[in-house]
């Protein structure tokens, strides 16, 4: 998680503690959680395989013609179970690390938090192009780092969010040749027969929809996309 998240977490705690922040009221205490709970689902969607897996969804929709089927719905749960999937591994050691050691009464919040962010710390840095990491410690001015636990996540998150934009566009592009192919045909050939006043795209989605069929599209973007994380 970001490094002001985290401090923003040992203070409510702290506060809750009785610690050096205490004197909150419980309102207030329950107010800094509300709020941290709010941001925290956003945080997590963008530091896992959510964002690539969605915006390829998105895309194969526009390059096949199909305006609202799949709907958001449907795209938006797949690629929620497709990132559960990538990052199952790495959901096992938060929960070997972290949490499980958290509700044994073995590990304080504030270092279950750490661990846990080592390891989506450790996952998102593999993603992560190193001219887009230098791009941004340029920006924040920041040294130059040794070793890639080094990174903050200050500088982490936005450079990983712009690698998985700019691989998902890659795949988009990819996905959206063979597709581009079969309207140009499908233009070409009304033209050549002068049937200039059909919509070209109403001739080419059944096409579309039976290469898609036919090559068994879901499994290989699923397996595709999944195989993108190794």
């Amino acid at each position: 998680m970001p490094s002001a998240l985290p401090g923003a977490m040992d203070r409510a705690f702290a506060s809750m503690n009785g610690g050096p922040g205490g004197g909150l009221t419980l309102s207030l205490q329950m107010l800094i959680i509300m709020g941290l709970l709010t941001v925290l689902p956003t945080l997590i969607l963008m530091m896992t395989s959510f964002t690539r897996i969605l915006v390829v969804f998105s895309i194969l929709r526009q390059a096949m013609g199909l305006q609202q089927s799949p709907p958001n719905q449907v795209l938006i749960g797949l690629a929620l179970f497709l990132s559960l999937f990538v990052m199952s591994p790495t959901l096992e050691r938060v929960n070997a690390n972290a949490i499980a050691p958290y509700s044994a009464g073995q590990m304080s919040a504030d270092v279950a938090i750490s661990a846990a962010g080592k390891e989506f710390h450790s996952f998102m840095i593999r993603q992560t192009r190193r001219t887009d990491l230098a791009m941004f410690a340029d920006m924040a001015k920041g040294p130059r780092f040794e070793r890639p636990e080094d990174v903050p996540f200050s500088i982490l998150l936005p450079a990983y969010v712009t690698s998985e934009l700019k691989t998902a566009f890659q795949i988009g592009f990819m996905l959206y040749l063979p597709f581009l192919v079969i309207d140009l045909v499908v233009s070409a050939v009304l033209m050549s027969l002068g049937m200039m006043m059909m919509s070209p795209a109403m001739i080419s989605l059944p096409f579309k929809l039976l290469l898609f069929v036919l090559v068994d599209g879901w499994a290989l973007l699923m397996g595709s996309l999944a195989a993108s994380f190794a």
